[in-house]
């Protein structure tokens, strides 16, 4: 078959420039044929967009900093996290859960099932995200007082991000089970920065206070606007992929199955992000903002990550579904090498060039630097071991890595209360770099027990077969 039958059958439209340039690219690759070169042409299109994003966001996010000051911008930082942690639960899970059935019922030709889940998986995060919202908002109201006073207004007007932060992340999931990177993913990591961006530039422009109550708006403002195009081009592309028809669901498989994938999201939102939360405790909002930058610029890596995983996620359920063992374990080592060595080539240029790229958010910042060493040994070790959650998942051990995951986030939320009151940033990055390498470590160990995939970048794995 060739790329651009394997792409068709994914559920491409029509060739545009990116793609005709990615087929060129991966003409030269060796074995650019079948299920490996459509998995290839994904993560080559998640990779460039990706890097196009980081790029956007480090750049935005240096303007913020300059624009708003390292106090403001704190304080923005602070909530913008909570938005992360509250929008992603609120999904409950289907995002991932779209990511496992939707190539399972395109690849058993269950389009009713298709159709209902695409439907009602919407309309339920939107419902469950309107409620979080506004029980955030009747929280803020009640209990708004224990909350710092600069805090508090920009925390109630970030709450109405929510209800289209969520269906964002659904429909990243719809479409990444579809294998369409472009929808999946220009709406949340480039189109909702851009907006962001520009709107605060129309503050900045007017004369306006760069304050983060005026930040919280233009969030508002992007997150509308990313959630309504992707929205148009998910219903562009689904009905291109297939025609109206009856529907059918089966909400009870899809909300159990998509329960403990919550708990695995959470997990990882509250270990990625428990640093900020607790050093938001403990210091003002100059230092989160310090500390945010750091952690911001070495993790540029990460979307190295992010990217292989979002384009072999579908590979990985359509082996499973066709029992195609060989063919599993061979996207398992593809994909831990396609993100173990790009993430340590990047790792040691941002390391290179950390305290200029800091220096850009103002002199404040580059003290901060030691703190991107620390945070780089826990991300290239879990690099090392691949997408390995996303493996889990989508092989139905979503309950395994959520017990990993729990026990990690515990370990991440203990260390950092311990560390940062006695060593401040270094306590934070040094607890969320152990706690991040001992998840992905102790997930891949069970990937290999309880499905014998050998999930680490090393030939051999740690441990024996079972």
């Amino acid at each position: 078959m060739s790329l651009g039958e394997a792409a068709r059958e994914r559920g491409a439209t029509r060739p545009d420039i990116l793609s005709g340039a990615l087929e060129r690219l991966l003409a030269y690759l060796p074995g650019a044929g079948g299920d490996n070169a459509a998995t290839q042409r994904a993560a080559l299109i998640a990779f460039a967009i990706r890097v196009v994003s980081a790029g956007i966001a480090f750049f935005s996010q240096v303007l913020l900093a300059r624009w708003m000051g390292s106090f403001e911008y704190g304080i923005f930082v602070f909530i913008w996290v909570w938005v992360l942690i509250l929008g992603g639960l609120a999904a409950l899970g289907l995002s991932t859960a779209c990511m496992r059935f939707v190539p399972e019922y395109r690849e058993t030709k269950r389009f009713a099932l298709l159709r209902g889940l695409l439907s009602r998986t919407r309309w339920i995060a939107v419902s469950s995200s309107t409620l979080v919202a506004l029980t955030g908002c009747a929280g803020l109201i009640w209990f708004g007082h224990m909350l710092s006073g600069h805090y508090l207004l920009p925390a109630f007007l970030i709450l109405f991000c929510l209800p289209m932060f969520t269906l964002v992340d659904v429909q990243d999931g719809i479409a990444r089970g579809y294998g369409w990177m472009n929808v999946a993913l220009v709406p949340p990591y480039i189109l909702r920065p851009l907006l962001l961006l520009g709107a605060m530039a129309g503050v900045y422009a007017a004369g306006q206070e760069m304050s983060a109550v005026n930040a919280a708006g233009a969030a508002i403002f992007a997150c509308w606007g990313a959630a309504m195009f992707q929205s148009w081009q998910l219903a562009r592309h689904v009905g291109a992929d297939m025609d109206n028809g009856p529907r059918a669901y089966q909400t009870g498989l899809w909300i159990s199955t998509a329960l403990p994938l919550l708990l695995v999201h959470g997990f990882v939102l509250l270990l990625m992000n428990t640093d900020i939360l607790v050093l938001a405790r403990y210091s003002d909002p100059t230092q989160v903002a310090v500390y945010f930058a750091a952690l911001k610029t070495i993790s540029l890596v990460a979307f190295v990550h992010f990217a292989v995983g979002a384009a072999a996620a579908n590979r990985f359920s359509a082996h499973k579904a066709r029992g195609e063992r060989v063919e599993l374990q061979s996207a398992v080592r593809d994909t831990v090498r396609w993100t173990f060595w790009p993430s340590l080539a990047g790792t040691v240029i941002l390391l290179a060039l950390g305290k200029p790229l800091l220096w850009l958010f103002g002199a404040e910042f580059t003290s901060a630097y030691p703190v991107m060493f620390v945070l780089a040994v826990g991300l290239i070790i879990r690099a090392a071991m691949g997408p390995v959650e996303m493996i889990l998942n989508m092989l139905g051990e979503q309950k395994l890595c959520a017990f990993v995951l729990f026990g990690s986030a515990g370990i991440n939320l203990a260390l950092n209360f311990a560390l940062i009151p006695a060593y401040g940033l270094m306590g934070a990055a040094s607890a969320t770099a152990f706690s991040m390498a001992l998840g992905a470590i102790c997930m891949a160990i069970a990937a290999h027990r309880r499905l014998g995939l050998n999930c680490f970048i090393w030939r051999r794995p740690l441990l024996p077969s079972p």
